[in-house]
């Protein structure tokens, strides 16, 4: 029985994958250097030429890319070819200042499939599946990434899309969907609908999912597999790097391998951007050695992880990373103090009497700043009276206080106050100047 998608390489030795790194390196950012002006620029300016990179080590040599260069270009100008070669264009949601666009090839699909296929395989999807994909089928990657990799792998995909969930529910029990893609936190907004539905979606034929797009929790996790009776795994990617498909989980459950053949992974400081070794957490860093219509050098992610290399009792001999718990720039500092929205989740889920929909207020008083939480509590617990919810949120004020260091104002509100996620969720919301 076939255990990978691709044996070579997901199980390749070490010094052969880095070789094949090397040739890919070379070659991509020669690709850059003749036909994307700004690289050229922008490798003179650092006083490097493609054939002072011979190794992996000499990648430190190179600049970085970060979100601004991709806006500052917006919309073509990262391209290594003309955009009438591209087969597809994708662009971020553009919450802030302009979208971040991706270009793709013939040949960028068919590796995206390959990375994708991989990812879906080792979540246990098999082409005799029935994968429902509820992500946005838009210029969001995320719908048509898990699209690409499910005809890939030569399963079957019902593509709902988001939204809609009672419908999500009546195809799964009509269609006996075995797999489900979404975000986290629209996994939990199913299992809820069904809930009310009086429908217990952990007798229905679902077996897998495979969540991503926004950070979640490993609490959050086990709080999805119990309420949909699956086994949740992860992708995990980004816009800039093509979409899902940079790194995926295993049986194992235990951190992610990254697809090393098309994706070179860095750890930096964030602060010094010097890269640490192995094992240390920073900021990661992705190179993409495969891609055609847009390969980016050194792009600061801003996610928070730690890279190892470890041997996983699934085989893959893949460079590993941890889940990301944060992104650096999703960090807020109140009164001084360093705190990572995860960080709520993690204690939010710890606490039976609550349901994992919370909203972070931040805002001015005077000269200090206010922490905010408002979580909404189980129907039966809110049932109990005001006495009862008055001692749960007290519990969470110790917990939070007691774990990071900060006095909370924590209100437990009514069941389904909070605004459902149909995509990623909004968890914080600053009202600082």
């Amino acid at each position: 029985m076939q255990k990978y998608w691709n044996e070579k390489f997901e199980t390749m030795q070490e010094n052969a994958l880095r070789a094949f790194q090397v040739k890919k390196l070379k070659e991509t950012v020669s690709w850059v250097y003749e036909r994307v002006p700004f690289y050229r620029a922008r490798f003179d300016e650092y006083g490097v030429t493609p054939d002072d990179v011979q190794s992996l080590e000499d990648l430190s040599r190179l600049p970085f890319t970060i979100k601004s260069d991709l806006r500052e270009n917006y919309p073509f100008g990262l391209f290594a070819v003309p955009s009438q070669e591209c087969v597809r264009i994708h662009a971020s949601s553009g919450t802030t200042g302009k979208p971040i666009t991706g270009g793709y090839t013939q040949e960028d699909m068919a590796q995206w499939g390959e990375c994708m296929a991989r990812t879906l395989w080792a979540a246990g999807v098999r082409p005799t599946d029935v994968c429902q994909n509820a992500y946005n089928m838009g210029l969001f990657t995320g719908g048509l990434g898990f699209l690409t990799g499910t005809e890939t792998l030569g399963a079957t995909l019902v593509p709902t899309g988001s939204g809609q969930t009672e419908r999500q529910i009546i195809l799964i029990q009509d269609f006996k969907s075995t797999v489900i893609y979404s975000t986290p936190s629209y996994a939990l907004t199913i299992a809820e609908k069904a809930a009310e539905l009086g429908i217990n979606l952990r007798d229905s034929s679902l077996r897998i999912g495979i969540f991503g797009a926004e950070p979640w929790s490993e609490e959050m996790r086990r709080e999805i597999e119990e309420r949909l009776g699956i086994v949740a795994m992860e992708s995990y990617g980004l816009t800039e790097m093509g979409g899902p498909g940079v790194a995926f989980s295993c049986s194992e459950k235990k951190g992610l391998h990254i697809n090393e053949d098309h994706y070179i992974a860095e750890v930096i400081d964030p602060v010094t951007e010097e890269p640490l070794p192995l094992g240390e957490e920073g900021e990661l860093v992705l190179t993409a050695i495969q891609r055609k219509a847009m390969p980016l050098i050194r792009y600061r992610v801003r996610d928070l992880t730690r890279l190892y290399r470890e041997s996983c009792e699934c085989g893959r001999t893949l460079l590993k990373m941890d889940r990301v718990r944060a992104r650096s720039d999703d960090m807020l500092i109140v009164n001084g103090i360093n705190l990572y929205p995860s960080q709520i989740e993690s204690i939010l889920l710890e606490i039976p009497e609550v349901s994992p929909q919370y909203v972070i207020v931040v805002s001015k008083h005077g000269y200090l700043d206010r922490l905010a939480i408002d979580v909404e509590a189980r129907k039966e617990i809110y049932d109990l009276g005001e006495e009862k919810l008055r001692e749960v949120e007290i519990k969470i004020q110790s917990r939070i206080k007691g774990t990071i260091g900060l006095t909370a104002h924590v209100r437990v509100v009514p069941y389904k106050i909070i605004e459902r996620s149909e995509g990623k969720a909004k968890r914080v919301i600053d009202q600082r100047p």
